[in-house]
């Protein structure tokens, strides 16, 4: 009899270990801040519980991170995906999760998730794609989805009631409700509600040409400060 016990709690502890190790360990993390400038608070936004964002300060899951006018944040979302905030902006994190090997005693990462919604402004995203970690980032506003098709750079601005997607380099792929996904590559934008069925040139729009401009100033400075995390 006692062996039998001692059998049937080896065999379980076979199956935990190999459960626990032939899986990936998957965590909720965090968003770090790259830097701040001007007054950025993050915090409940239903319970309006909010405070200073500071460069030690860690943006969970859940959190809503709002800048005023003339300020700005740059975050390390996951590896690979970083962000800019410009004033005026808000944002809201839905997911941050990592998943890890738990047979490797070092951790080699097996796949990333970031998700944020843009309640409104702008935001600037520089993503890339490693070549062993599946990955997925996405921006939401009230009418679109976005998601990189590649290394790309790209900006979103919303105002709730319309939304512009504009591609600075790679690709990004837009989705919104009853409609297919569109692709935009480098050099050109789309404005929801849908203006136009393709994509349009971002020459042929002033404030397409801003938001390739501010994006492509903004990635060397993403890049240098992600290079030190």
């Amino acid at each position: 009899m006692r062996l039998a016990s001692f059998i049937s709690v080896l065999a379980l502890c076979f199956c935990l270990l190999g459960n626990g190790c032939s899986k990936g360990i998957t965590r909720s993390t965090v968003a770090v801040v790259f830097f701040v400038r001007g007054n950025v608070v993050f915090g409940d936004a239903e319970r309006n519980d909010f405070q200073p964002v500071t460069p030690k300060s860690k943006i969970h899951p859940g959190d809503t991170v709002r800048t005023a006018d003339g300020a700005s944040i740059n975050l390390g979302l996951i590896p690979g995906a970083f962000v800019q905030l410009p004033g005026n902006s808000e944002i809201k994190v839905e997911d941050l999760r990592l998943t890890k090997d738990g047979n490797d005693t070092s951790e080699r990462m097996l796949d990333r998730r970031a998700w944020i919604r843009l309640n409104r402004g702008r935001i600037v995203c520089s993503f890339s794609q490693s070549d062993k970690t599946a990955s997925e980032f996405g921006i939401t506003t009230g009418q679109i989805t976005l998601k990189p098709d590649s290394d790309c750079l790209f900006s979103v601005w919303t105002d709730g009631k319309t939304s512009r997607a504009t591609c600075g380099r790679g690709e990004v792929s837009a989705s919104a409700d009853a409609q297919p996904p569109l692709k935009i590559a480098a050099g050109y934008f789309s404005q929801w509600p849908k203006a136009s069925k393709e994509p349009i040139a971002a020459s042929a729009d002033a404030r397409a040409q801003m938001d390739i401009t501010a994006a492509l100033d903004v990635e060397p400075e993403l890049v240098d400060q992600a290079a030190g995390w």
